[in-house]
């Protein structure tokens, strides 16, 4: 106090400083906190989708170094040439605009300086001597509290561009179509002027007002000696153009995804910006083909990086109809037959099958499951190749029986691909033909193991996630499963013929039960595509299937991929054939190598093997017992079948095709002919022979009747020796040479009883139904 009584003259400033403290915490400067204004962006920055802030407006926040030079020089030449000197006032400014004003008798120039306009931009205020005042207050508040960078910065994403438009990012991107990085002189000093008057001077309104006034910036940075003479020539010469104008509409639903309430103003995804504007058109342009309420969903992935570059989640995100604001790359869904090339992969690598592995396209049943073919009608014996190309779904049941449904399941858990049931319910044989809920994105990260060595992954959806990866298939069974959904099922096509290095596209559809799915998901060289279409509800679609309906848009995706990368001069990567695969000459029906010459060598073919490994055909759960692929028995030195003890006797052996194909087989192939007639003489006995049963129908089936009338039936003897005796319901019926082949009539519908006898005595009987 004493030093101050002797020094009067502090007491002036420190008063002021005081009062200038007291005001600061009294009216504390109002910066702008996260209003919940959002850019969603491609890769390269492009913007796809934006969430506007409270009031409407959208902005695209960046930072002086993301901006042209050419314009910073512009705005700053332009508006603030003292900008990095003075405290935020500048007073020969504020003077002239004073001396202005005076002589109009009205506000003409406000002498405002870049710090004053962020001012005005943050605390509004009438034009006014008094809301002069107001401003000038804030701007000194904007020098004492931030740096000149962050009041630059505030600039750059606060000022006004016309409409619901604020900062230069923004400005760029809807009337230039450009990142703020890549503006010309004549750009940049269109942009600089537009926030004196954005209303006015709106380019897309008015264009020639605009061109006007940029000329007239370029005019005065080129006084000014801030530009080059030749540079402000060639920037006045370039005629005013301008994109359409657009505001980000891509990706709503991946954008909604991502946008959680405590992301970043910038969320940057991993998505391809020109790839996502030209499929969401080209799914629009399907729209004409799907009927009514019908929406779609779309995934590309590049295998490397598992990144996703297009995610379109409905067919129109702005169609109510269709459900356009369902997500449908995360919705839970019956995956049809999507599954099963995991399956046969699973199985090579367990040693269960091998490319050629002879399967059973026949009618089975479990309990009461009872599954079919989409397609009606069996195909009796196929290699597994074929039943997984052409997607049978009996051959899938009797290798899921083998394999486990419960281990399959987990399998595909471990790997990323969880499926989900019904409370309380377990993995049954109905997975594999769709009988549980799957996501699309899921499936894709699963397909794309048949092109990364079997290592299944994660999608990315954003450049910061990290790549999630686990093994599903081994790198040999992913490359054997991949050809054989390729087209290069099989090596026997030409053994000699060299194999293609890089693989085409590799692709299987899939439908639900019902016609409520139709899914197609392919591996091409570097994507993988996952195509879904059905009605979000969940009603059916009579006709609509994978192969019709999801395929075609799957087929044309792929082409639109490979035209891009042509363009770009990408080559394909190699796909080459792995260590552990080979080829091996196999026989059936053991399913294994043996000469070609060899009596049970009944059909050769050449198959994919994984580690050298062979396995035998595998034989279905419901074999008849004592009837397998190996017949052992005794024969006399004519050949005939005899009993053990009969004089003479020899043991011999045949390879015969498994039971339940027996309908399918030429008679040549068939157990009867296949096995030496009994002797006359000393005949085998009654337990060497094999044990009779009825094949075509079975035990508990139930019989539907499509129309009136009788409903015919062939069934079929299989094992015993000598003539066959048939009766129904206890009557005999006519019986044709051996009887060993009968044809049935049913005229009625209820409970019917099939039995049939051999000369050996054995009998069979089963019961079964016949109903509307």
């Amino acid at each position: 106090m004493l030093r101050l009584k002797r020094r009067p003259w502090l007491l002036a400033p420190l008063g002021l400083l005081a009062l200038l403290w007291l005001a600061d915490r009294l009216w504390p400067l109002p910066l702008p906190g996260d209003d919940l204004a959002r850019v969603v962006l491609a890769e390269d920055g492009t913007p796809l989708w934006r969430f506007a802030d409270h009031d409407g407006v959208w902005r695209y926040p960046v930072t002086a170094q993301e901006v042209s030079p050419y314009y910073l020089e512009a705005l700053l030449g332009y508006e603030d040439r003292w900008f990095y000197q003075h405290p935020g006032v500048n007073p020969l400014a504020l003077a002239r605009a004073a001396w202005q004003n005076a002589r109009a008798g009205r506000v003409l120039s406000g002498g405002s300086t870049l710090s004053m306009q962020v001012a005005r931009l943050l605390d509004p205020h009438a034009r006014s001597y008094a809301g002069k005042l107001q401003q000038l207050w804030r701007t000194l508040q904007l020098e004492w509290h931030l740096s000149k960078e962050e009041i630059l910065t505030l600039y750059l994403n606060r000022a006004p561009f016309g409409g619901t438009l604020q900062g230069v990012a923004a400005a760029s991107w809807a009337y230039l179509g450009k990142p703020p990085s890549q503006l010309t002189r004549a750009e940049a000093a269109l942009l600089a002027v537009l926030p004196q008057a954005p209303s006015r001077l709106r380019p897309d309104r008015h264009a020639a007002r605009a061109q006007a006034a940029r000329d007239k910036v370029l005019r005065r940075l080129l006084a000014s000696g801030q530009w080059p003479a030749e540079a402000v020539r060639d920037a006045l010469q370039e005629q005013l153009f301008l994109a359409p104008r657009r505001e980000p509409q891509l990706a709503p639903l991946l954008a909604r995804r991502l946008n959680r309430g405590d992301t970043p103003a910038h969320l940057r995804t991993t998505l391809d910006a020109a790839l996502q504007q030209r499929l969401e058109d080209l799914l629009l342009g399907w729209r004409g083909r799907l009927p009514a309420r019908t929406s779609a969903a779309l995934l590309v992935v590049e295998h490397d990086s598992m990144a996703v570059r297009a995610y379109l989640g409905s067919l129109d995100f702005s169609d109510d109809q269709r459900f356009g604001h369902v997500d449908m790359v995360r919705a839970l869904r019956s995956p049809g037959s999507t599954l099963k090339p995991f399956l046969y992969g699973l199985a090579l690598d367990a040693g269960l099958i091998h490319s050629e592995s002879l399967l059973q396209d026949v009618p089975r049943r479990y309990g009461d499951y009872r599954p079919g073919n989409f397609a009606a009608g069996f195909s009796g014996p196929v290699a597994a190749s074929t039943a997984l190309s052409t997607s049978l779904n009996l051959p899938a049941v009797q290798l899921l029986e083998a394999y486990g449904a419960k281990r399959f399941a987990g399998e595909l858990r471990a790997a990323g691909l969880p499926l989900y049931l019904p409370a309380g319910a377990e993995p049954n044989l109905a997975l594999i033909l769709g009988g549980a809920g799957a996501r699309l994105e899921q499936l894709v990260g699963a397909y794309s193991a048949l092109a990364r060595g079997g290592m299944a992954a994660d999608v990315r959806l954003q450049p910061q996630q990290a790549l999630r990866e686990r093994r599903l298939l081994s790198p040999g069974s992913a490359w054997i499963v991949r050809r054989i959904l390729s087209g290069q099922a099989r090596p026997d096509r030409d053994p000699r013929a060299a194999l293609s290095q890089r693989a085409p596209l590799a692709w299987k559809t899939g439908t639900s039960y019902g016609f409520r799915d139709a899914w197609a998901i392919g591996v091409g060289p570097r994507y993988s595509i996952g195509v879904w279409i059905g009605r979000p509800d969940g009603t059916p679609v009579q006709g609509q299937f994978g192969l019709a309906s999801a395929a075609p848009l799957l087929l044309q995706v792929h082409d639109l991929l490979e035209n891009r990368e042509r363009q770009r001069g990408r080559v394909a990567p190699a796909d080459p054939q792995p260590d552990s695969v080979g080829v091996a000459a196999i026989c059936w029906p053991l399913g294994q190598v043996l000469p070609r010459q060899h009596a049970d060598c009944r059909r050769q073919r050449f198959a994919w093997t994984l580690n050298g490994t062979v396995p035998p055909t595998l034989l279905a759960a419901d074999q008849p017992l004592g009837v397998g692929l190996r017949e052992h028995f005794w024969v006399d030195e004519q050949g005939r079948r005899v009993a053990r003890h009969c004089a003479g006797a020899q043991p011999a052996e045949r390879l015969l095709w498994p039971a339940p194909l027996e309908p399918w087989l030429p008679r040549r192939e068939r157990r009867s002919a296949r096995l030496p007639a009994p002797s006359a003489d000393c005949p085998p006995s009654a337990q060497a022979q094999a044990p009779l049963s009825i094949v075509g129908v079975r035990q508990g089936d139930r019989l539907r009747r499509l129309q009136a009338g009788a409903l015919n039936l062939q069934v079929s003897a299989l094992g015993g020796s000598g003539r066959y005796w048939w009766f129904l319901d206890g009557q005999p019926l006519a019986v044709l040479g051996d009887g060993r082949e009968q044809a049935l009539s049913l005229p009625r519908l209820g409970d019917y009883q099939l039995s049939l006898l051999d000369d050996s005595g054995q009998v069979a009987l089963l019961d079964f139904e016949l109903r509307d």
